[in-house]
Order: structure tokens, then sequence, then C-alpha cells
């Protein structure tokens, strides 16, 4: 009885944990200047032991930054030093290969002390508007061109700003008050968890995390591990061919499960690109783990214990593990396409249990809006949209439609988008017909039209996939449609890099749809009647892929 009791005061903490890093986080969507964050939530929030282990993350994030972000507050607590470590310090960088993967990700962390004790550590992620350089692109050819480079160092020490740091950030960016604001935020954030924090161990009668932190790791490692018992155990397989920049890229994945856990192996993955394309391992193995843990073990909190038994390498040198100073700015592209990739692996031990592939990457729309020569008063915009394609069906449901998997992010409203600068989104609506037929159906992709406001014009950053090589289906669904990027006029515009759009056209965007799952003439013709009066699927299309003909219709 008494061992029940002590699990059930540790759960009620563990429970008020998650609640401090959520606050956490919804200080840094409050306060944060950059859209990105305010908007879908593309940040991370999370609390760390003494050591730097994870012991508790936000929910509202992405697994991109939650995941690295497990691993980063080593590196800080290596690179500062033990005896560097004061109260009232905060830390930062935006380290591809010890943060997030590229340079517009700023990592914030901050030495949590009580009762002048160090007792852990706060960390938040952000994506900012920009860090100089060529922007946000896939462009460059090497890292230094990307942007300001910020290695591990303090932002405060014992609670005094660093003024040579920010006034370095400052005259090195386009958009600098929201950018050093943004810098603020996060260390705001940490101090609201901070706080939070303090609050807790005051209520709990505890003077540090050492006895809460150690349940959470021991419970969260003995019921990841319990997830493998049942599992078939073997080598399985799985490739997949993408876009790339210049040239088609393929990514290859062995995983080998046994009753410990699973090694994912990248090997047979296609050699580093000369341009921004390329992903740092921590970026590949943040999402291997997450889309795994998604199948495996959804119910389980993420920290440190409940990772470790998933175990990720690739060689040297490839694609997915790129190496300093690679290019890796829109590292997120094939990043967000190492999910689909495990899960087609993973299907071949649990089939019927994954669902197949989908949009996957964000089509991020990065704007650098510019005033014509007639507009002398108008003023430049740097603007970052994310959009999102369908998913893939699922083994039981329909795929969802403009949806942000794996990243989770949402996507930003038009009113948000439209005040941020001077554009104008004409169109954002489903893209009817996209969705790969099947039992069930893939998700739909958006068709989108924008255009500089009047006395504008803009150039962007494509960063685009899905243009040749569309999402596949699985046990006999067909392929969601491709993607498409051009002008109003007909146009066709290039899946990546920059281009500029005249101010007398808009730019369209056609994004992926997801793949279906199961033989599309065993769907239900009531779903495909009903996706038909959605406007979801045309008739012809309900009749060439399902062979559904409405009653009375029959030739």
């Amino acid at each position: 009885m008494t061992t029940n009791l002590i699990d059930i005061q540790m759960q009620v903490m563990w429970n008020r944990l998650v609640s401090v890093v959520e606050e956490q986080a919804l200080t840094l969507i409050r306060t944060a200047f950059s859209t990105s964050v305010r908007e879908a939530g593309d940040l991370s929030a999370g609390v760390f032991d003494r050591e730097g282990r994870m012991i508790a993350q936000a929910v509202t994030g992405t697994p991109g930054h939650v995941n690295t972000m497990a691993e980063a507050v080593v590196h800080f607590i290596n690179d500062i030093g033990a005896d560097n470590i004061y109260e009232g310090d905060v830390y930062v960088t935006n380290d591809p290969w010890k943060g997030t993967g590229h340079l517009h990700d700023i990592t914030i962390v901050s030495p949590s002390f009580y009762k002048g004790k160090l007792i852990g550590y706060f960390a938040s992620t952000a994506h900012v508007v920009d860090i100089g350089g060529r922007g946000f692109g896939p462009d460059a050819r090497e890292v230094y061109e990307e942007g300001l480079f910020i290695p591990v160092m303090k932002l405060f020490e014992r609670g005094k700003v660093n003024k040579d740091l920010v006034n370095l950030i400052r005259h090195n960016v386009r958009e600098n008050d929201r950018v050093i604001g943004d810098f603020y935020a996060l260390s705001a954030c940490n101090e609201t968890g901070h706080l939070r924090l303090i609050d807790m161990l005051r209520e709990f009668n505890l003077n540090d995390l050492d006895m809460i932190g150690g349940f959470i790791l021991e419970h969260s490692r003995k019921a990841t591990l319990d997830c493998f018992k049942s599992l078939p155990h073997g080598q399985y397989t799985n490739s997949m061919t993408l876009d790339g920049y210049d040239i088609p890229v393929t990514l290859s994945v062995t995983l080998t499960v046994g009753p410990d856990g699973i090694l994912t192996d990248f090997i047979g993955t296609s050699g580093m690109s000369q341009f921004g394309i390329n992903v740092p391992l921590g970026y590949a193995k943040a999402y291997a783990c997450y889309a795994l843990k998604c199948i495996l073990a959804p119910e389980i909190p993420n920290n440190t214990a409940s990772l470790e038994p998933f175990e990720v390498v690739a060689p040297e040198g490839c694609i997915l593990n790129a190496k300093h100073p690679a290019p890796v700015s829109v590292r997120h592209v094939l990043g967000h396409f190492v999910p689909d990739l495990v899960l087609g692996a993973l299907h071949k031990c649990l089939p019927g249990s994954v669902p197949a592939e989908g949009a996957s990457a964000l089509w991020n729309l990065h704007m650098s809006v510019r005033p014509l020569a007639t507009n002398p008063n108008g003023r430049n915009s740097e603007m970052l949209m994310f959009n999102s394609g369908g998913m893939g069906a699922r083994a039981n449901l329909d795929g969802l439609s403009a949806t942000a998997f794996p990243s989770g992010v949402h996507t930003m409203p038009v009113e948000a988008t439209e005040h941020a600068g001077p554009v104008i989104v004409w169109r954002k609506e489903f893209r009817n017909g996209s969705g790969g037929a099947g039992t069930l159906r893939g998700g739909l992709g958006q068709e989108i039209e924008i255009s500089a406001s009047e006395g504008y014009e803009f150039r962007f950053s494509a960063m685009f996939d899905r243009i040749n090589y569309p999402a596949r289906g699985r046990e006999g669904g067909l392929d969601g449609t491709k993607g498409f990027v051009g002008l109003d006029d007909g146009t066709v515009l290039r899946g990546k890099g920059q281009q500029q759009v005249p101010s007398n056209r808009r730019l369209v965007l056609s994004l992926p749809g997801g793949g279906g799952y199961g033989d599309p003439r065993k769907r239900p013709w009531e779903s495909v009647e009903r996706d038909v009066r959605f406007g979801y699927i045309s008739p012809e299309q309900a009749e060439a892929d399902y062979g559904y003909i409405p009653v009375g219709s029959e030739k």
C-alpha cells in the first residue's frame, strides 16, 4: 500500500513537471516575434537534470526540435564547463551539429539553481525569421554562407547580458529587432519554467529533481523496453527516391529489431549534396526515433530514457550524416522524409500498423519582399510561411488533409501571414483529387496563390519536394498526386532554390497529396459518394480509380 501511495505521488509530480514545461512553452509562444513560433508552434521546451538528461518535454513543439534538444544540453555542459556555470547564466547556440541541424534554430539553455545549488537546466528552441547570410534557402555551398554561426557561449552571465554578442547579432541579420526579441523570448520562457519548478519543489518539500527525475527515467526506460518483447525480431529494409536539388537522392534504411531496442542504420543512402539539403545526423536521428515511438511506444512520455533503446547510425558523409562545413540550411526537407523511410521498413515487421507515405516535408515559403522604385516609402520584409500537403492513408482511417506530419507544426493562418508583411494570399484551399486512391484514401494537399501587395515584388526560396516522386501508396493503394510550383500565367518554376516573382504575377503552389492504403475497389461506396459530394475527388476520378458510377448515371 505504501509503495502504491509513493507511485501515485510520483505520478502527480510527474504530471506537474509536464505542466511546468508546458507553461514554459506557452510563454515562448506569447512573447515570440517570429510568426513560425507564435502561429505554427515551431519550437520546443524541456527540463533536464544536472547531467543534461531530458526528464520532461512540453507537448507543444516539433520532434526535430525536441529530440535534438535532448542531446544538445550535454554539449552545453561540456562546452561551458562545470566550473563556469553560475546562477543567472543563460547559454546560446545555433551550431547545427550541437543543436537542431541548421543555423536558423536558436537553442537557449539556462541552469536552474535552488537554495544556491544547481538542480538542473531548462532548454528551449525556436526558429528565427533570419540569421543573415543568404537567407533561409538551399542555395549555399558551405555553412559559412548560410548565416551567423554562434558557438555554445554565454548570452547572460550571472544575470548580465552579453552586449557584445547582442550587438554582433543585431548587425548581421536583416530583421534585427525581431531576431533579438526572439533571443530574449527564449530566455524568458526558460525563466518561467525555472520559477514554476521552484514553486513545485516548495509545494512537495523537495530540494532537487533527483528523486522525481530518477523515477521518471527508470519507469520510462522499463516501459519502452517492454514494447520490444513481442516484436518479430530481425532485419527489415526500405528505400525511397526523392527530388533532391539538382539530382535525385536515395534514402535507405535497415532496421535491426531485437529484445533490447532497434538499431536504425541509413546504410545505402546517397552521399552529401553540394547544396543545403544535407542533414546532420542528430536531426535524422530525431525523426527516426519519433517515427518508431509513434508506432511502438506512443503512450510513453518522451525523455532521455524512452529514447535510449533507439540507436541511429549512418555512414559518415552520407546525406543523412553531413559533416561540417556542409550546407544544411533546409535540412528539414530530407529530414522530414526519415519517418516515411523508417515506417516503410517497420511495415515489413508489423504489417497493418503504419500509414502510407505522405507529402511529409513542409512546403516552407521564405519570402523576401521589396518595394518597387515607384514605392520609395515601402519597407523590406522577410517572411516565412508554413504549408502542408496530405498525410498518407492510415491502416484504418483516411489520411489527414493539409496536415504537417511528421513535424506537427500548425499551418499558418492567412491573416497572420498578411499581417506580417506586404503580401496577399488570394487562394488557400484543398487540392481536390490529390489524395491517392485506396480502401482508405490519402489526405489532400493544398492549392495556394500568393502575390506581393501593390508597390512590391518578392523573391522566394523554394524548398519543396515530391514534385518528381509522389507519395507511394501501400498494400495496393495508389500514389498521391505530385506537387507543382509555378506562376499564374503557367510558367513552371523549380522546386528548390531562390526565384523571383514579378510584381504583376502570382505564385502558385500545388502541394502533394498522400498515398492511399489498400485496394481502391474495396473502398465502401458510401465513402466514395461522400468524397464526390464534398469535392475531394471528381466523378471521373471516382469512376476511374474506384469503379464508382452514381445511381441513375449508368452508361
